[in-house]
Parts: C-alpha cells; structure tokens; sequence
C-alpha cells in the first residue's frame, strides 16, 4: 500500500530528498512539541507537523533545525510556515514547508505527539515511512529498503 502525494511543500533544507519512519506532532501556532521531539534521538525518522497549513508563524527556524541535524533527523515536513530558511538552505537535513513567515510561536507546550494526523487527505501514521524529494512523497506501511 504506497501512498503518493503530489509535490505541495517547498524543500528548504540542505537535502532534497529524505527518508524515514514517521514521527508525527500536531499544533496550531505553538512549536514547543516541535521542539522536545527534535530534541530526541532521530536516527532514520521524518518529523511530520500539521500546523493546519496556518501562516500566522513559523512553526520551526535555523536554531531547531540545527538540533534535529544534531539529533540525526533525516528530515523534517511542516504543514505550515517556516523560518530562516536562508540559514536551513545551508543545514544537512531535509525540510518541506509551505510557506516562509519571520514570526516566532508562541511556546506554551500545546500539542500532540505521535498520533495519526491527516491532511491533504492524507493520513500520516507513526511508525509508517516516508520517502520525500522534490517530485513528491511517497507513504508506505513498511520500509521500501531505497535511501
């Protein structure tokens, strides 16, 4: 069961294309669940965000990114807006977005983590996979065994 999504996100990382099992966060206006996921161990995982496609403020910037880099990250889709991509161009992950805002979040730790989250009627499941690149992406149930 593959799952193709159109290509909707604009890549603004230093790699175009990632792979990994899902992790998954769902917040509106609010990066701090953003945040202490990224801060975890991210070997082979994509970081999926809903922010419900919201342009108020940019759910990640230069300095988290940095620290999902750190963390092993292979990349990052955030259903939302952006920040500091001039800085991010430059770091070793993959990051999709939607849009660029210079906004900060507030941080008041609202949010959830690791649940199944749908949009662009999609439905992203933790522990499903996830090839991105610049055609599109690509969700499977089980890992496809390509990089």
């Amino acid at each position: 069961d593959l799952i193709i999504i159109d290509q909707k996100f604009k890549s603004y990382g230093g790699k175009t294309s990632f792979c990994g099992e899902i992790s998954t966060v769902k917040c509106l206006n609010d990066n701090s669940k953003v945040r202490e996921v990224l801060n975890t161990n991210g070997c082979n995982k994509v970081l999926v965000v809903d922010g419900n496609a919201s342009t108020d403020c940019a759910l990640l910037g230069d300095m988290l990114t940095e620290t999902a880099f750190m963390n092993n990250w292979s990349g990052i889709i955030v259903n939302g807006c952006i920040r500091d991509s001039d800085v991010i161009v430059d770091i070793g992950i993959g990051v999709f977005a939607l849009s660029t805002i210079p906004i900060k979040s507030v941080k008041k730790g609202i949010g959830d983590v690791d649940i199944d989250i749908n949009f662009m009627d999609i439905t992203f499941k933790p522990g499903h996979y996830l090839y991105a690149d610049l055609d599109g992406i690509i969700v499977s149930k089980k890992e496809l065994g390509i990089k």
